[in-house]
């Protein structure tokens, strides 16, 4: 798993795709210097050249990808045929940010009728730009000796270990999108003499951690805004809307609760929905390029003309996504979150507040536990509503009935022995009704008294 073909020998053979078994590849058995009658006429063949990273699951992102720092490891496997002359085997690892486009321009096609030039879209200037993150060069073989042009590698398979670190300073999470991509590899290449050179590479995904714990990602958004249905004098009637998000910043499965409160004084019918927005932008050459795509949404319930509309907690789960990209220069990832109003007849009304997508969850808001937690806070909103005005009166001390006076006042049935078959059902499902008496007289003195008084310590859990 994680192997690359290597390509097409000098010979004209199409190297064999590597398989799983060159892991248990034994160490080489040696090289030794190319004497005056052997050169590349006295070469053998390659059979299978392939890169085997140590953690194949981080090479693709399984386990979050490597980060600034990390040490990549791994082994380069030769199986040959017959000795071989080589020149060098290197290991080369890279990374960059690429933007290209191509804008759009009119030009004169000839001319048309009556002698009026026409101008047709052709292509315009294109857009490049490049930034460089990683470079890395090793070489996996000996110098040969002096006077000596190269190396002979014996027949039969060899194992090349290499290990680099990356980087300490912060790298830009891989990314492709529509215009650009960042993007990490390993590759290796194998140079013979009076031959084409040979190479296998494979990518290496980097993520560049964003903490959702942050102060900065945990501030609540809260926008609103209103729109005047019609137009001039022809006017329906205001559509208001007011959403609140809990914080700014979430990761990838999680779910977003949405409070908004929709109020319709318009004379159409309005759907609220909400989205969320992808925005990539990117720069070359003083000038931006945009894409922007929807990449999860929700629709609440129609509200009709004169009613309002309540979303607590509306929740919107965050698919699989790139996290943002925010510290490069070329290539930005940008989120939103839009809450707009579908109006019949005119423009949709839409409040767009900012996300991050994180790749460490929040302390208590992980994504297992975010719905539990979203719960809570709307069940505790009831703290900042105000006391009414006219409180409610207590209960009825007619309604409340010991269980002491329960036993007094309601006869025991003794029930038949068969009475779960005689009901064909059991005893539970069945639920008598009875009248109570009125409750005694108020008194001080307990007309039960106990012979003896019960006392039992009571403890408190805070």
């Amino acid at each position: 798993a994680g192997l690359s073909a290597a390509g097409s020998g000098g010979d004209g053979r199409v190297l064999k795709q590597p398989s799983t078994a060159a892991a248990g590849f034994p160490r080489s058995r040696g090289a030794m210097a190319a004497g005056p009658g052997q050169g590349p006429g006295a070469g053998g063949t390659v059979k299978t050249l392939a890169l085997v990273l140590e953690d194949e699951a981080r090479r693709g992102g399984g386990s979050g990808g490597y980060c600034s720092g990390d040490t990549v490891s791994g082994q380069v496997l030769l199986e040959l045929v017959g000795p071989l002359p080589l020149r060098e085997l290197r290991l080369e690892a890279a990374g960059r940010a690429r933007v290209a486009w191509s804008e759009s321009s009119g030009a004169v096609s000839g001319a048309g009728t009556w002698g009026v030039a026409v101008r047709a879209p052709g292509p315009g200037p294109r857009r490049e730009a490049e930034v460089r993150y990683l470079d890395i060069r090793q070489s996996l073989l000996r110098e040969p000796p002096e006077g000596e042009e190269s190396l002979i590698l014996l027949d039969g398979r060899h194992e090349f270990p290499f290990s680099f670190q990356l980087p300490q300073e912060p790298l830009v999470t891989s990314f492709t999108g529509k215009y650009g991509s960042i993007q990490y590899y390993v590759k290796v290449v194998l140079e013979r003499p009076a031959a084409p050179d040979q190479s296998v590479q494979t990518e290496l995904q980097v993520i560049s951690h964003i903490d959702v714990s942050s102060p900065a990602l945990l501030t609540p958004v809260l926008r609103s805004q209103e729109k005047m249905v019609g137009c001039w004098f022809f006017t329906s009637g205001p559509v208001s809307l007011s959403a609140k998000i809990e914080r700014k910043g979430y990761c990838n499965g999680e779910a977003i609760p949405i409070y908004a409160e929709i109020e319709n004084c318009s004379s159409r019918l309005i759907v609220p929905k909400a989205a969320i927005f992808q925005t990539q932008t990117y720069l070359a050459s003083g000038k931006t390029k945009t894409f922007r795509q929807m990449v999860a949404n929700v629709r609440g319930n129609h509200i009709a003309s004169g009613s309002t509309d309540t979303w607590n907690g509306k929740t919107l789960k965050i698919p699989p996504v790139s996290p943002s990209i925010l510290d490069c220069c070329i290539i930005r990832v940008e989120y939103s979150l839009a809450v707009y109003i579908h109006i019949p007849g005119a423009k949709k009304l839409m409040i767009e507040m900012p996300l991050v997508i994180g790749t460490i969850p929040c302390i208590g808001f992980s994504s297992r536990n975010s719905s539990i937690t979203s719960q809570f806070s709307m069940d505790m909103s009831w703290l900042a509503l105000t006391m009414p005005e006219h409180p409610e009166a207590p209960p009825n001390y007619a309604d409340v009935v010991s269980e002491e006076e329960f036993s007094r006042h309601v006869p025991a049935y003794p029930l038949a022995i068969d009475c779960e078959e005689q009901l064909c059902c059991p005893v539970f499902a069945y639920i008598q009704e009875f009248r109570f008496q009125p409750p005694p007289l108020y008194s001080e003195i307990d007309p039960h008294p106990t012979d003896v008084e019960e006392t039992q310590p009571v403890s408190f859990m805070l």
